[in-house]
C-alpha cells in the first residue's frame, strides 16, 4: 500500500483537485467543439473570395479556378463553375429523372455560362426551373427562335434567365445569363424515358459528357488535306442541318471538372435478381424483393463517362407482357412492352455475308481501340464455314481488306485477324466513305444469304443526317448492326442508324463486356425471331401508334408500342410469324397499370418518327409543322422548341459588362487528347491552377442550399459536418490529454510535498 493512501488528508486534496479539473476539461472540450463548429459553418456560408474583375494573370489567382485564354498574351478570363446532381426514379419500365445544375461565378464580374451536356437520346425533356434566392421560376415552352429572342432580351436588360435548347436528341445546351459576382444560380431540368430491355436484362443509361465530334469536310476524303486548321475536329463549319456547338475540352492533366452526384430509386415491378453498374462503383440498398436504392460509392465523380445501371429479375424469366396507360385531358395514352416467345422451333439460320467495319480514328485510341479489336476478333471466331465476310477499316482514309466478301475459312480468317491486330488509332473520322463501301452490294439478288453489316465505332461525328440519308437510300437487302464502343459513345447516332438499318444496337463500355455482349449480338444475327408484325387496335380509325410499321424483332428484344386513343377500351391484338408459324397475343387496352408520363413518351416517339420520315421523304416543311405542334402541345424540348425561364427583375447594373463563355468539359475517359486535337502546350502555372479546381468544387458543393430548399425545389445535400466534427473531436481529445498530463504531474508533485511534510 502506498504512503499517500495511508493519509486521508493527503488523498483528499488531489481528489478535490480532480473534480475541479474534470469540470474544466468538460467545459473546455464543449467550448472547443462549439467554436470549431461555428468556424466550420461560418466558412461554409462564406462564398469563395471573388477573383479580380476582367482579365487576370496567373499571379492574381489564389484558389483553384478554371481559366479561358484571352486575346491578350498572359491574360485569362475566370470561368464559371458547375456541379450536377442527378436523381432517377424507375417505376417498371418508366424512368423519371431530375437533373439539378448549380452554376457558380467565382469572379467579381458578371458572366453568362453556357453548358453543353448530354441526355439519353429518347428523353422527353419537359420541365425547367430556375432558382433565384427564395424564388422558383418555371420555364415555358416556346418555339425555338421565340425562346432565343426572349432570352436575349432578358440578358440585355440585366435580368437572370435560363434557356434549354436541343442540338441533337441526346445533346442539349443550358445558357444562364447574368450570374453575379460570387453568385450561385440553380437550374433544374426533368425528363421522362423508358428503360431498355434485352432478353431478361433491363438497363438504363445516363450520359455524362458530350464527346468531341469530328466534322467531315464536304469533299472526297481521298483528296483532303487534314492538316490542323483545314477541317476535322470542330474546325470546319458543317452543313446547316448538322450544326453542333462544341464546348472547350480540358486536357486530362489539367484536372477534372463538372462533378456529378447520382442516385437511382428502382422499383422494378417484379422480384429483383442481380443489380449492377458496369462502369461506376455503387452502393446498393435493397428494400424488399422489388425495390432497391442505388448511389455512387464516391459521392462525387467527374463527368467523363456514361453511367449505366443493369438489373435482372430473380426468376428465370421476366414478364412477357406489360401494358401501361395515362389519361391526359380527353385522351388515353398507352405504352405496350411485349417480349415475343423465343419458340422451341427456331428458323433455320441461313449462311451470312458479314461485313465488319471498324473505326480506327483518333477518338478510338486507348481502351476503345482495344475493345473494338477484341470485339471484331471475337466476331471472326464466331463465323461458320458456310459464311462469307469482309473487313473495312477507316479513319480519314479507308481500307477494304478483300476485293469482295470471301469464304470464312482458315487462310482468309488468318489474314483478317493479322490485319485487325495491327490496327492503330489515328486521324479523323470520315465515316461516310466506309458506310458507302459497306452497303455496296455486289449481289443484291442473293436471297440465300443474310447480308449483315456490323459497324464498330464510338460515333463521334457531327454529320449524322448525312449518314442517315445514306442508310435509308442504299440499305437494300443489308441489315445494319451498330456496336457502340467506349465510355461515351454517340448513342443517338448508333440507335437511329440501327433502326434505319433494321438491325440492333449494342454498347460495349469496357473489356469485361466484350464476350457477353458480342455473344448476344451473334445470337441475334442468326435470323429475326419474329417477322411480319402487325398491331390491330380496337378502333384503328382514331388510334395513332408508333412505330408504324412495326419492325422485325430479334431475340430478346420486346415490342415497344406507344399509342393515343380517345378511350382505352377493347382488345389490342398483336400478330406476327415466329419460326414460320403464326403467332398472336391479345391485351385488354383498358386494364393497363396507371403511370404518369406515358403521354410525354408517346409524343417523343411521334417526333422521332416524324424526323425519320423527313429524312427519308425529304419533306421537312410538312414534318416540321407537325413536330412543332406535338412539342408545343406536350411541353417538350425538340429541334424546333426550347424551354426558357426569365426573371422579371433586373439585377445586373447598366454599367456592368457581361462576359459570355462556354463552360469546359472533360475528355471522355480512355480518350487520348493528342490523338484527337494534336499536341498543345499548356503553361505549367496554368496547369497547376487548374488542377486545384476540384477543391473549389468540393467547397462549393459543401455550402448549404437553404435558400433553394426553402423555395421548395429538391436539391442535393452533398456534404455533412462530419469532417469538421471529427477534427474538432481530435483537437478536444488532444487538449484533454494535455490537461490530464498537467493534472497528473500537479497531483504527483502535491502528493510528494505532503509526504515530505509528514516525515
Amino acid at each position: 500500500m502506498s504512503f499517500i493512501s495511508q493519509h486521508p488528508a493527503t488523498a483528499a486534496r488531489p481528489r478535490g483537485w480532480s473534480h475541479s479539473l474534470a469540470f474544466i476539461l468538460i467545459l473546455a472540450s464543449l467550448i472547443l467543439l462549439l467554436v470549431a463548429s461555428f468556424i466550420r459553418h461560418a466558412h461554409a456560408e462564406t462564398p469563395p473570395a471573388p477573383i479580380p474583375a476582367g482579365l487576370v494573370t496567373l499571379g492574381d489567382i489564389e484558389s483553384g479556378t478554371l481559366l479561358f485564354n484571352a486575346t491578350e498574351p498572359g491574360k485569362y478570363i475566370p470561368a464559371p463553375l458547375l456541379a450536377t446532381d442527378v436523381k432517377i426514379d424507375v417505376s417498371g419500365p418508366i424512368a423519371r429523372a431530375r437533373v439539378t445544375q448549380r452554376f457558380i461565378n467565382p469572379g467579381d464580374s458578371w458572366v453568362e455560362g453556357k453548358y453543353i451536356f448530354p441526355l439519353p437520346e429518347d428523353s422527353a425533356v419537359d420541365t425547367l426551373k430556375m432558382v433565384i434566392g427564395g424564388r422558383v421560376i418555371e420555364g415555358q415552352i416556346k418555339e425555338k427562335q421565340e425562346a432565343r429572342r426572349v432570352y436575349e432580351e432578358a440578358k440585355a436588360d440585366g435580368r437572370k434567365a435560363s434557356l434549354v435548347e436541343q442540338q441533337r436528341p441526346n445533346v442539349f445546351t443550358n445558357s444562364v445569363a447574368n450570374i453575379g459576382p460570387g453568385e450561385t444560380i440553380v437550374v433544374q431540368i426533368e425528363y421522362q424515358q423508358t428503360a431498355r430491355r434485352d432478353g431478361d436484362t433491363f438497363s438504363l443509361r445516363f450520359p455524362m459528357v458530350v464527346a468531341p465530334r469530328y466534322t467531315p469536310k464536304p469533299a472526297d476524303p481521298r483528296f483532303v488535306d487534314f492538316t490542323p486548321g483545314s477541317g476535322g475536329w470542330g474546325d470546319l463549319q458543317p452543313q446547316r442541318e448538322d450544326s453542333l456547338d462544341e464546348p472547350p475540352v480540358l486536357r486530362p492533366e489539367m484536372g477534372k471538372v463538372n462533378p456529378v452526384s447520382l442516385k437511382v430509386s428502382l422499383d422494378a415491378g417484379f422480384p429483383l435478381g442481380d443489380v449492377e453498374s458496369p462502369h461506376h462503383e455503387v452502393t446498393i440498398s435493397r428494400d424488399g424483393a422489388r425495390k432497391a436504392a442505388i448511389a455512387l460509392k464516391e459521392e462525387l465523380v467527374p463527368a467523363n463517362k456514361d453511367f449505366e445501371l443493369v438489373w435482372k429479375p430473380a426468376a428465370a424469366s421476366a414478364p412477357t407482357a406489360a401494358l401501361f396507360r395515362e389519361r391526359v385531358g380527353n385522351e388515353d395514352y398507352l405504352l405496350v412492352m411485349l417480349t415475343p416467345p423465343s419458340g422451341e422451333t427456331q428458323i433455320e439460320a441461313k449462311p451470312r455475308e458479314a461485313i465488319f467495319v471498324i473505326d480506327n480514328s483518333g477518338s478510338m485510341s486507348g481502351p476503345s481501340m482495344d475493345q473494338a479489336k477484341e470485339s471484331l476478333l471475337f466476331a471472326l471466331d464466331r463465323l461458320n464455314p458456310g459464311d462469307k465476310f469482309n473487313v473495312i477499316r477507316f479513319d480519314d482514309t479507308l481500307t477494304v481488306l478483300f476485293r469482295d466478301a470471301v469464304p470464312a475459312h482458315g487462310e482468309n480468317l488468318a489474314v483478317a485477324k493479322k490485319f485487325v491486330k495491327g490496327l492503330e488509332a489515328n486521324g479523323g473520322t470520315e465515316m461516310l466513305p466506309a458506310l458507302r463501301a459497306a452497303l455496296a452490294d455486289g449481289n443484291p439478288g442473293d436471297t440465300a444469304r443474310l447480308r449483315q453489316v456490323v459497324f464498330l465505332t464510338d460515333g463521334a461525328i457531327s454529320n449524322e443526317s448525312e449518314l442517315f440519308r445514306e442508310i435509308t437510300s442504299n440499305l437494300g437487302r443489308s441489315r445494319l448492326f451498330t456496336v457502340g464502343i467506349g465510355s461515351a459513345p454517340n448513342s443517338y447516332f448508333m440507335n437511329r442508324a440501327s433502326e434505319a438499318g433494321r438491325g440492333t444496337f449494342t454498347h460495349i463500355g469496357n473489356e469485361t463486356q466484350v464476350v457477353e455482349r458480342m455473344s448476344e449480338l451473334f445470337e441475334k444475327l442468326g435470323s429475326p425471331v419474329m417477322t411480319n408484325i402487325a398491331a390491330v387496335w380496337p378502333d384503328g380509325r382514331t388510334t395513332e401508334s408508333w412505330p408504324n410499321p412495326v419492325p422485325d424483332l430479334y431475340k430478346g428484344e420486346p415490342v415497344v408500342l406507344s399509342a393515343r386513343m380517345p378511350e382505352a377500351k377493347g382488345m389490342l391484338t398483336l400478330r406476327g410469324d415466329v419460326a414460320g408459324e403464326p403467332w398472336e397475343v391479345r391485351l385488354d387496352a383498358g386494364k393497363g397499370d396507371i403511370r404518369p408520363g406515358i403521354g410525354k413518351l408517346w409524343a417523343r416517339r411521334k417526333i422521332e418518327q416524324l424526323e425519320a420520315d423527313a429524312r427519308i421523304g425529304g419533306n421537312w416543311e410538312r414534318n416540321d409543322s407537325a413536330i412543332l405542334n406535338v412539342a408545343l402541345e406536350h411541353h417538350l424540348v425538340s429541334r424546333l422548341t426550347s424551354l426558357v425561364a426569365i426573371d422579371v427583375t433586373p439585377t445586373r447594373p447598366d454599367d456592368e459588362r457581361l462576359t459570355a463563355k462556354d463552360m469546359p468539359v472533360n475528355l471522355p475517359e480512355g480518350w487520348d487528347y493528342d490523338k484527337v486535337f494534336g499536341e498543345q502546350a499548356v503553361p505549367p502555372a496554368q496547369r497547376a491552377a487548374l488542377q486545384k479546381s476540384s477543391a473549389q468544387y468540393a467547397a462549393f458543393l459543401a455550402a448549404p442550399a437553404s435558400a433553394e430548399a426553402a423555395a421548395g425545389i429538391a436539391l442535393p445535400q452533398t456534404a455533412t459536418d462530419a469532417p469538421a466534427l471529427i477534427h474538432s473531436g481530435i483537437l478536444a481529445l488532444l487538449l484533454a490529454a494535455a490537461l490530464t498530463a498537467i493534472w497528473w504531474f500537479q497531483r504527483h508533485w502535491q502528493a510528494t510535498a505532503w509526504a515530505r511534510r509528514s516525515r
